[in-house]
């Protein structure tokens, strides 16, 4: 099964970002959106760790290790991008001015739950960061992720198993094979890896999917 590759699931989210968007991008997966934005679209990308107006990757050489993203991945500062306090980041993930949030997830529901801190294992190392300011503060939030666990199961469930970082906050899924709206009329399949049909996908995805 032909599967999009990292860098082409955060194609299709750069794809769907309107421009003029204030826009965080959480650790891991997400970081790569960075990457691939149209130079010529006025996005301003935003690091819970005190920096708007962040831009691309360095070239290799030209890393500064004072301007990292809060995944501690060297980045770039735009032109008039500005740097500041971690508490006044919070306060604007927290006063609801970022349009779009892009996070990784561990689980989303089929009512947009996610779940994305913790696998609730005895031996799992918790990670809070900042995603449930991200979840309950953006205006809207994507979630980056493969589409099934390592052992073949859908990540996209009926009801979270793991412990909630927001409560039907997520609108959108990029995965490895799709990408899926969550609207009060389930979930709508947008766009499909090259090759695979509705109902393959359907046959791994735990619940109900439509065509757009």
């Amino acid at each position: 099964m032909k599967r999009f590759t990292r860098d082409e699931i955060a194609q299709l989210v750069a794809r769907d970002i309107p421009e003029g968007c204030y826009v965080n991008l959480g650790i891991g997966l997400p970081t790569l959106v960075a990457n691939h934005l149209e130079t010529s679209k006025d996005i301003f990308l935003h690091s819970e760790n005190g920096i708007l107006g962040m831009g691309p990757a360095p070239a290799p050489g030209d890393e500064d290790g004072d301007l990292i993203n809060a995944s501690k991945q060297p980045v770039t500062l735009l032109t008039g991008g500005a740097y500041f306090h971690q508490a006044d980041s919070f306060a604007m993930m927290r006063g609801g001015h970022l349009d779009i949030c892009v996070l990784g997830a561990f689980q989303v529901s089929r009512t947009g739950d996610l779940a994305n801190w913790h696998t609730g294992a005895p031996d799992a190392i918790p990670a809070v960061g900042g995603a449930m300011d991200l979840a309950t503060g953006a205006k809207r939030v994507f979630v980056m992720m493969e589409h099934q666990t390592k052992s073949g199961e859908s990540k996209i469930v009926d009801r979270c198993t793991y412990p909630l970082t927001g409560v039907g906050c997520v609108s959108r899924i990029y995965t490895d094979l799709a990408v899926i709206d969550i609207s009060d009329d389930g979930l709508i399949v947008r766009d499909l890896a090259p090759g695979l049909t509705l109902d393959e996908l359907q046959s791994i995805t735990g619940v109900p999917l439509r065509a757009a």
